[in-house]
């Protein structure tokens, strides 16, 4: 019996950058009555409060909820109030090589959009991601700028070889997401093994990106039992279902 379950965020708990819906809010509620829930993303704490601790039912056990932003890097725990557990962060030397690297390959793959909506690169401290149409962009433009991931893989490829010995993977509907050597989210799972004491075989994940290249696609090479997910219609039918094996 699973004692964990843990997920992806945009594009499995939600639509990229956008607020859980109710019925998933309640879904997540039914869940933590039976188990506890981990969240791994790349997006940083403001974005995981906006999108998931402040769209949770008051009856939902935040104290068995543990939120793991900047894919693990960072991680989050609810007693009164959702305070950091920890924070791993890059030095300001590692940062600007990634911000110069970032310039470069997009001149030199030529995958610049016509039309971008507010910052690209965002600064996350433990992780910088790049968003190819801007953190703004509206959700219709992102689901047909690269549904396939076949831009990202170019993007990704000239990137590993610029940026030898950091991990770079691609997360969401248009991000790429750069942490440092090995940190994707086998190492953010293995991190909440240590915090919880919840053995890894007692975990599962479920995450929409759960092939080679994808961000979710570590968990599966961990050895943990996943669940692979099209979109939040196929979580919310996920996790009903492991709610009434629990049960």
């Amino acid at each position: 019996m699973k004692e964990l379950v843990a997920f992806d965020l945009d594009g499995t708990l939600a639509e990229s950058k956008q607020p859980l819906q109710e019925p998933m809010g309640e879904a997540l509620a039914d869940l933590l009555d039976v188990a506890h829930v981990a969240v791994i993303s790349g997006g940083d704490w403001p974005q995981f409060e906006k999108q998931v601790a402040s769209r949770l039912p008051e009856r939902a056990d935040r104290t068995k909820l543990w939120l793991m932003p900047t894919t693990g890097t960072k991680l989050y725990r609810f007693d009164d109030a959702w305070r950091a557990v920890y924070a791993e962060l890059f030095e300001d030397d590692e940062k600007q090589k990634i911000l110069k690297a970032f310039d470069e390959s997009l001149e030199a793959t030529g995958f610049v959009p016509e039309q971008t909506w507010g910052e690209r690169i965002e600064d996350r401290g433990s992780q910088i991601t790049f968003s190819a149409l801007g953190q703004e962009a509206p959700i219709d433009a992102k689901h047909s700028w690269d549904p396939d991931f076949a831009k990202r893989k170019v993007i990704q490829a000239d990137l590993r070889q610029r940026l030898p010995g950091l991990s770079i993977n691609m997360g969401g509907a248009t991000s790429i997401d750069i942490t440092r050597e090995g940190v994707d989210k086998a190492y953010g799972l293995k991190k909440l093994n240590e915090a919880s004491g919840i053995a890894l075989d007692k975990m599962m994940f479920i995450g929409d990106a759960i092939f080679p290249g994808g961000n979710d696609y570590p968990a599966e090479q961990l050895g943990l039992d996943v669940v692979k997910v099209k979109n939040v219609d196929g979580t919310l039918a996920a996790i009903a279902g492991i709610v009434a094996c629990l049960k």
